[in-house]
């Protein structure tokens, strides 16, 4: 199935979404915490409006799962299901660090098949839509080609790398960089701007799943370290399991020496 009027959808709600956090990002914004260290703000709420209003205007009959509005539980009944966080990286947001985007995704039946993200602060947008490869500004991206583990530049958690998550793989990467949100970690290892990112820590949905179709539609792969895909939409939308992006080669072997193999 063609799902090229969806992408467009994704990508003008992730425009619009990326320009009121761009507003906030320049001019400040109101900021509380949800639970201690999870942080929401003004920023987060009004994009997240935006998103929701153009699906609803435009896939009535559509589920949606977003960060900042769980939804009608009804969704997990759903086979269509948007799964949306209007900023992942609010923590690097309201540091003033440039490392925060809008991650838009469609799931059918649990596969993501339309993914949008953008980049308010560098103005950078990634988008794929299955089977129809995935694009930075419009030009086609693929992941990298790098066979060797040991020379694999890894992005990575700022706050798993701070909490000493990778001290014991050092010395398997030629570099491990602290990075702020996962999706626009997924969207660089997509561009092929690092090689792997790796997650000792459980993810959200919302956080990851335009972001896996970027690195599938990339020529990549986004499993946990068993090797087995998410399947999206699921009643709880924690995934607690690590997980890790990139060629197949440099995830089988990095799965295979963390296994012990």
């Amino acid at each position: 199935m063609n799902y090229e009027n969806e992408c467009q959808i994704a990508q003008q709600a992730a425009a619009i979404a990326s320009d009121i956090l761009e507003n906030h990002y320049a001019g400040g914004t109101k900021t509380w915490e949800k639970a201690k260290g999870d942080p929401v703000t003004a920023a987060d709420i009004e994009a997240d409006a935006a998103i929701r209003d153009i699906l609803n205007r435009n896939f009535p009959n559509d589920g949606i799962l977003s960060e900042e509005w769980v939804g009608d539980p009804s969704r997990v009944t759903k086979r269509r299901v948007w799964i949306i966080d209007p900023m992942d990286g609010t923590k690097e947001f309201t540091r003033k660090i440039p490392e925060f985007c809008t991650s838009i995704a469609l799931s059918v039946s649990g596969e993501p098949v339309v993914g949008a993200v953008k980049n308010p602060a560098t103005g950078v947008s990634v988008w794929a839509s299955k089977n129809a490869g995935a694009f930075k500004d419009g030009v086609r991206v693929r992941v990298n080609e790098t066979q060797d583990l040991n020379m694999a530049h890894v992005v990575a958690s700022r706050t798993e790398i701070e909490r000493g998550k990778f001290d014991r793989h050092r010395n398997w990467f030629s570099s491990i960089t602290p990075m702020g949100s996962i999706a626009w970690k997924l969207a660089c290892v997509a561009c092929g701007d690092a090689d792997l990112n790796i997650s000792f820590a459980p993810k959200n949905e919302w956080d990851v799943c335009a972001g896996d179709l970027l690195i599938r539609e990339a020529g990549g792969i986004y499993t946990d370290f068993n090797g087995e895909h998410r399947v999206y939409n699921q009643a709880n939308p924690l995934i607690e399991k690590f997980m890790i992006a990139g060629p197949q080669s440099l995830v089988d072997d990095f799965c295979k020496r963390e296994r012990g193999e």
